[in-house]
């Protein structure tokens, strides 16, 4: 199967939008329900168990769609550090950060993510760090941070604990990892569809994972309650399957600071779904964010003539 030519857009297509609206609502909503779900199923587990299935699944959908799945001869150490890196790092440290930590102040640390994946991109990549990427730099950091604000203010006004610290050293390290992980897949350009891709992604992840999750956790004590059900069933489905092929075919689409800079529009959907989840009633500060968030997808995604040539990469 001739795989599709990468595309070297600076924006993004109609296409992309579509992928990055789903990304943000997939995503944005699992937070609430991600944090409801740690509460009382063990964290490695609830982890290992969705990336397992999801897995699967996606390897299924793509074997039924006849799409080639077995990884091409050479990239398989290649595969497995992105997994690493992308899948396993980001998982582990994200969701035992946002056990540590409130939700707002979890999102706010694990959102620098565009931050470090930008400068890692324009220095491993050679991709252009334009006044555009910059001016939707400081607008999407800016809608972060009013986002994050109050949490913000109440932590740096009270004590920090050992499990403040821990918490917030986790979110930042998994934050960087995302980033590494990103560019490097961009970089590698695997030769491999992005649902067959994104399916090993996620199971080789699982191994590791659920290897620790019987050392750390044990076997199951009891059965999680319906709801909890149904969120590991909106886990597995959307914030697994779809959200990370969905990731993972934007990072083949546009460069890396393009894709990075428009998920910023994920912590928004997430403020979003805490009003209707949550009975939460947005404020000033939710519209500014909205509105700075929203102006930087844009700004990024901004025709602008033509679109400069990208500097050529060097392989690894």
């Amino acid at each position: 199967m001739k795989l599709p030519t990468p595309s070297h857009s600076t924006r993004l297509s109609r296409e992309g939008i579509l992928l990055l609206l789903g990304l943000g609502f997939g995503w944005g909503l699992n937070w609430p329900i991600m944090k409801y779900l740690i509460s009382d199923i063990p964290p490695l587990s609830f982890r290992g168990f969705c990336l397992f299935f999801g897995g699967i699944g996606i390897l299924i959908l793509a074997r039924c769609s006849n799409q080639p799945i077995k990884i091409p001869k050479g990239f398989l150490t290649k595969t497995v550090i992105v997994c690493l890196l992308n899948i396993v790092a980001w998982n582990v440290m994200a969701t035992y950060g946002l056990l540590l930590l409130p939700s707002g102040r979890a999102a706010l640390l694990g959102y620098t993510m565009p931050i470090w994946t930008v400068l890692l991109s324009v220095w491993v990549l050679h991709e252009r760090f334009s006044w555009r990427i910059a001016i939707a730099l400081c607008l999407g950091m800016a809608g972060i941070l009013v986002l994050m604000s109050e949490s913000l203010l109440n932590w740096f006004n009270s004590p920090l604990s050992a499990s403040l610290l821990i918490g917030a050293a986790l979110m930042i390290i998994a934050a960087w990892c995302w980033a590494i992980g990103s560019v490097l897949m961009k970089r590698w350009q695997i030769p491999l569809n992005s649902v067959a891709l994104t399916g090993w992604l996620l199971l080789l992840a699982s191994i590791p994972i659920l290897i620790s999750a019987y050392i750390v956790d044990g076997i199951p004590q009891h059965f999680p309650s319906s709801l909890r059900v149904w969120g590991m069933i909106y886990n597995v489905f959307i914030a697994f399957m779809f959200c990370y092929w969905a990731w993972v075919k934007l990072v083949s689409l546009v460069p890396v600071s393009v894709s990075s800079l428009s998920s910023l529009i994920t912590p928004l959907i997430g403020v979003i779904a805490g009003i209707f989840l949550l009975g939460e009633q947005p404020g000033l500060m939710e519209w500014g964010a909205a509105a700075l968030i929203l102006s930087a997808v844009a700004v990024i995604n901004l025709r602008t003539g033509q679109d400069p040539t990208p500097r050529e990469q060097k392989s690894i």
